[in-house]
């Protein structure tokens, strides 16, 4: 039977691709999820897999040709002359099955033993290609149960904890805490079945397998990639490889080339001498991933955009009023409380209809209007802060935002957001107030155009109708990017989220 091969799902807002290499041709045997070629979007490499055994048919797409989304790819005769299934890499060779070992074999720091199983690496998420092992729950000759976390991994963004994939013993630990390994690699290895054993000895983790060199690579550049290097006046040496086996892809080009052209960066300034008695009482701690990511973002965004803050004040008495008097009733109907962010969200996606500059983003020499308000609301963790985005908040209810922020932020708070949770904002909200901040001025969330901050709630004398009174009043803060957004309509978008919140009925009336 002929299997068709064709274009898989290549990520949001990603409709094409390019045939970057094939690592097959007509007539080889391939396995089911064998690798069969390589293709190219502006932003990843995607590897596209065997769907199953036999024999690899017709190529429809060459190489260097652009691709849809499922757009059909090659052929394959299923069952005639299938290859074994594909063996591991030299750096995660599995170890011989337990039948094959002597009778007298231990497995591994266990009793009992039986099949030796891989834990590898799992799916990071979408362009998230590498993670660093930041704590091991166990050590080898421990008994773990299926689906018990052995370890914790750390990427730019999220934690993602490694399950065992059977009951047993831990017989290896190849990765130890502080080392990077990549998608898919391999961390451990549990012996199926076994029992611990109090005699076992604790080993120490191994090293991580060293890299292979890159010196002398003899891999065929992806097309778009020699185009671009000619173009440039680059030769391969000048390029450093990010694809399979150091193959320079198309962004490690424009990489090479944009690195080429900018200006040399600062070197930071040399640490002060410190007192050796000082020395002694300091603690250095290398920076996680994700406040190294936090940190490259905000400063990139400081130097990409144009930054501008706006600021206002908005008497929270009417919200406030009106949340005292239902928040009761909603909660036992709606199972959740009535908090002030679905207001603020509500409030910034009424102005943002009327104001569409700020829900939009800069696309070369484009400006693409965003018709659509998927918010993203900043979360504070243990690791530092993150955005999940709520999608599609304008057609969500008061409770439905309330449920879902709940939701995201018990989930960033234990490191359980995925990448697909924090990506696609189109408008961030900041709650500074909550830390006791009266006034800040928050940082865009590239490649987003405005940022709204919220600030901490307090009673201020207000002079209204000519007397003065106590109203608990709040500052708000719009960073918004100059290039897209003139003042008049930062402006007009901080005054309508003002109006809306100090006369909720004007949401009602979408005024």
């Amino acid at each position: 039977m002929t299997v068709e091969v064709r274009v898989p799902t290549l990520g949001e807002s990603v409709t094409e691709a390019t045939v970057a290499t094939w690592f097959k041709k007509p007539g080889d045997a391939v396995a089911v999820d064998e690798m069969l070629c390589e293709l190219e979007t502006d932003k990843v490499t995607v590897e596209v897999p065997c769907p199953a055994a036999g024999v690899l048919g017709e190529l429809v797409a060459a190489e260097g040709e652009t691709v849809g989304v499922d757009a059909l790819l090659a052929t394959v005769e299923e069952g005639e002359g299938a290859a074994p299934a594909p063996k591991s890499s030299a750096s995660e060779k599995k170890p011989a099955p337990a039948a094959e070992a002597p009778a007298s074999s231990g497995g591994g720091g266990g009793e009992g033993g039986g099949e030796t199983v891989d834990v590898k690496v799992p799916s990071l998420g979408e362009s998230v290609t590498e993670a660093t092992v930041s704590t091991w729950f166990k050590k080898v000759g421990d008994a773990v149960a299926v689906d018990e976390m052995l370890c914790e991994l750390e990427t730019d963004k999220v934690s993602v904890e490694a399950p065992s994939p059977v009951a047993g013993v831990v017989a290896e630990i190849l990765v130890p805490e502080g080392e990077t390994v990549e998608a898919g690699g391999l961390l451990a290895r549990v012996t199926k079945g076994a029992t611990a054993s109090a005699s076992a000895p604790a080993a120490a983790p191994a090293p991580a397998a060293s890299a292979p060199s890159g010196s002398g690579k003899d891999v065929e550049d992806a097309p778009s990639a020699k185009k671009a290097m000619a173009e440039a006046g680059l030769t391969s040496g000048d390029v450093t490889g990010t694809g399979r086996d150091g193959r320079v892809m198309k962004e490690d080009v424009q990489k090479a080339v944009a690195s080429r052209s900018a200006p040399a960066p600062a070197a930071s300034a040399p640490r002060a001498p410190v007192a050796a008695t000082d020395a002694e009482r300091e603690e250095r701690v290398r920076m996680t991933r994700l406040r190294q990511t936090i940190a490259r973002r905000l400063k990139d965004a400081q130097n990409t955009a144009a930054m501008l803050t706006t600021y206002n004040e908005v008497d929270m008495s009417g919200v406030m009023d009106l949340r005292n008097e239902y928040k009761g009733v909603f909660e036992k109907k709606h199972g959740v409380k009535l908090g002030f962010m679905s207001f603020f969200v509500k409030a910034c996606i009424h102005a943002l209809k009327e104001v569409p500059d700020v829900n939009a983003e800069i696309d070369g020499t484009d400006v693409v209007y965003k018709n659509y308000y998927h918010m993203g609301v900043a979360v504070g963790t243990p690791n530092g802060l993150v955005v999940p985005v709520v999608r599609d908040a304008d057609q969500m209810s008061f409770s439905e935002i309330e449920k879902k922020i709940g939701e995201l932020g018990l989930r960033a708070r234990d490191g359980k957001l995925s990448m697909a949770e924090m990506q696609g904002g189109t408008f961030t909200i900041s709650n500074g107030g909550v830390y006791g901040s009266l006034m800040s001025s928050p940082i865009l969330n590239p490649p987003q155009s405005g940022i709204l901050g919220m600030h901490k709630i307090q009673e201020r004398p207000m002079v209204v109708g000519g007397q003065i009174v106590i109203r608990p009043m709040m500052y708000l803060a719009l960073s918004y990017d100059h290039r897209i957004v003139d003042g008049k309509g930062a402006v007009t978008f901080l005054v309508r989220v003002k109006e809306a919140l100090e006369d909720p009925r004007r949401l009602l009336m979408d005024l």
